[in-house]
């Protein structure tokens, strides 16, 4: 059918984002540094996306076209709804962080005197950490004051190895991490629970709040606490 819809002049787009922005229906998205109209059927034709334009590089045009299908937009939503990360940040989309295939690096770096990350996920903030993921099935869970790999030189061998990692700040983090906790916990096969806090007390707070999902979960699950000095010490 012949109808309204949007043009984008690729060469005036300076690239701003502004016009996706604007476009509540998700027809505009940018690629490569340019706006680009990526469904005909998701252009309803109002052209909320003009007066966001700051270059006028957007106009109205008739032409052969699909015609708008309000379900389809819909549906996009939805799907971009439910992929938003914790944060609505991207860096923050869970992954795992395959280490196999690393092994001559691995041997590069022992070699030059440098240490390799042992860390298999991402993210490690408890805040940001996905409730389900595949790296947490049959997981050993390492809850971590986010100053003990600080203070601890061997931290990464010593503890992340071999682990899925969470850290945190229960003194600088406003949240009761007990909650998320428990439902990773408990939403997951966890084989065990590692939990590192420095000696001072409010990082006690860390250590209750593993202790506190543990409980909730309603499983029986091995756990330890490990207790590391401000000057870098295991002191239990």
């Amino acid at each position: 059918m012949v109808r309204r819809i949007i043009e984008i002049d690729e060469e005036a787009c300076v690239g701003c984002g502004l016009c996706a922005e604007a476009c509540h229906e998700g027809a505009i998205a940018m690629v490569n540094g340019k706006a680009k109209l990526m469904r005909d059927d998701y252009c309803d034709g109002l052209g909320d996306c003009l007066p966001a334009c700051p270059v006028d590089a957007i106009h109205f045009v008739e032409r052969e076209a699909a015609a708008y299908d309000e379900k389809a937009v819909e549906e996009h939503k939805k799907s971009k709804e439910a992929a938003k990360t914790p944060c609505g940040c991207p860096g923050s989309q869970a992954r795992a962080i395959r280490r196999e295939a690393d092994a001559d690096r691995s041997a590069e770096l022992q070699t030059a005197g440098e240490i390799r990350s042992e860390l298999t996920q991402w993210p490690v903030q408890i805040k940001l950490a996905p409730v389900r993921a595949p790296y947490f099935d049959g997981a050993k869970l390492l809850i971590a004051a986010d100053c003990s790999a600080y203070a601890y030189g061997d931290f990464h061998r010593k503890f992340i190895r071999g682990h899925v990692t969470l850290i945190g700040c229960p003194k600088l983090d406003d949240v009761d991490y007990s909650e998320k906790l428990t439902e990773i916990i408990k939403n997951n096969d966890i084989k065990s629970v590692t939990i590192t806090r420095m000696e001072v007390p409010c990082c006690g707070g860390i250590e209750m709040a593993a202790k506190k999902a543990l409980q909730n979960s309603g499983k029986f699950i091995p756990w330890q606490v490990v207790t590391i000095s401000t000057d870098g010490r295991i002191l239990e």
